[in-house]
């Protein structure tokens, strides 16, 4: 097999470069030769979250006192490629929900009690997260959302429903939007909190048979008069909005990282198929138009990859990334559909067969311009910016 490579950045020092090879060969070596079963039963075993993180990989980002690395951005623009160039979307989204999307929302709001409560098992692969913001009529505009969160003598109690929940079936720890102030217009009057699996009012309503993904557990979840205490409320009351559109954009940035990676191992497969299959006597790569397809996608995929270590080092700096982060989602994400179906036709009719790595990687890169904010929806934050 040839491997496709970009040249490594020199934004990363040798931690880094050392989290890249052993995520790698965790990847080659524990995902890529059991993940077809996991795509068959859409469950990934919890030995998978226990491994990574008694190798410390699920709470790079998160405090080191409680479980974590201290490390910033590129830590998980890392942790993404080498997962996405398994091969296996389901498997990398399914995890990087976990370390990126779901339980950092504790590790920057979290109280001492609940930090010191949840991230060292969220952080050692033993509880997993979920988040919990899209509802039947609230995907992105979160300023939507209905479920309902209603202060009582006793703390609080939940009614409503969420959908497309990543790690929904399977979750232990779900991080949960819900309106607090009903009175509140808009994005306002919107709260976060934190709801334990055990809880008698949480309902797995419905798991997804999905289009791609099909490792990961996606469920719709219903919220049934679930009680929690005062101490579940997560952050300041009111202020969840802000909350979620800030995870978004590590989340957005996490994206442009499984882009990086899924693009990198879709070339590689291909240029190793062209470079075997013969076609009219000779190689296909001999044929010049096949070169220069290969060539141009691979050209995409490396400016993508430039943009996502772009962002990662701004947002480790400190600096304002919407405008980027939004393009790095839509540009990213769209070239990934380029990539994966320029590389579905070079493979020719085997590309069109189930079980063949790149016709799972079309099918599973196709939600990456839907989830974490449709490419429509990340133009419009590009042009407010303008």
């Amino acid at each position: 097999m040839i491997e496709f490579e970009f040249l490594e950045p020199d934004l990363l020092d040798e931690d880094l470069r050392m989290v890249r090879e052993q995520v790698r060969r965790f990847s080659r070596e524990r995902i890529v030769p059991f993940a077809d079963e996991w795509e068959a039963t859409g469950e990934i075993p919890r030995s998978v979250f226990l491994e990574l993180g008694e190798m410390g990989f699920l709470g790079m980002r998160h405090p080191v006192e409680y479980g974590g690395g201290g490390m910033g951005a590129l830590a998980s623009v890392v942790l993404g490629e080498e997962l996405a160039r398994s091969g296996y979307g389901g498997v990398a989204s399914a995890l990087t929900v976990h370390s990126d999307m779901s339980i950092s929302h504790i590790a920057h709001r979290g109280s001492p009690e609940q930090k010191q409560r949840y991230l060292p098992d969220a952080c050692a692969g033993r509880k997993v997260g979920a988040i919990c913001v899209t509802e039947p009529g609230a995907g992105s505009d979160v300023a939507g959302m209905r479920t309902r969160a209603v202060r009582t003598a006793e703390g609080w109690v939940l009614n409503g429903s969420k959908t497309f929940i990543t790690n929904g079936v399977h979750g232990d720890i779900y991080i949960v939007a819900a309106r607090t102030d009903p009175e509140a217009k808009g994005s306002r009057g919107i709260s976060m909190f934190i709801v334990e699996k055990d809880n008698p009012g949480l309902k797995v309503t419905r798991k997804f048979d999905k289009h791609g993904w099909r490792s990961s557990d996606t469920a719709e979840l219903f919220f049934d008069d679930l009680a929690l205490p005062p101490e579940a409320l997560l952050g300041e009351e009111g202020k969840g909005f802000y909350y979620i559109m800030s995870t978004f954009q590590n989340e957005r940035l996490v994206v442009g990282a499984l882009v990086s990676g899924t693009c990198a191992r879709a070339i590689e497969l291909t240029v190793d198929y062209v470079r075997q299959r013969q076609a009219f006597g000779k190689p296909l790569w001999d044929q010049q138009v096949v070169r220069n397809k290969l060539a141009w996608v691979a050209s995409k995929a490396a400016a993508v990859r430039a943009l996502t270590y772009q962002c990662a080092l701004m947002i480790d700096q400190g600096k304002d990334t919407v405008r980027e982060v939004s393009m790095l989602k839509a540009f990213g994400a769209e070239t990934l559909q380029e990539v994966v179906h320029t590389c579905l036709q070079l493979h020719g009719g085997s590309g069109y067969i189930i079980g063949t790595p790149v016709e799972r990687m079309a099918r599973d890169a196709r939600i990456l311009t839907i989830g974490g904010g449709a490419t429509e929806v990340m133009l419009e934050e590009v042009a407010k910016r303008m």
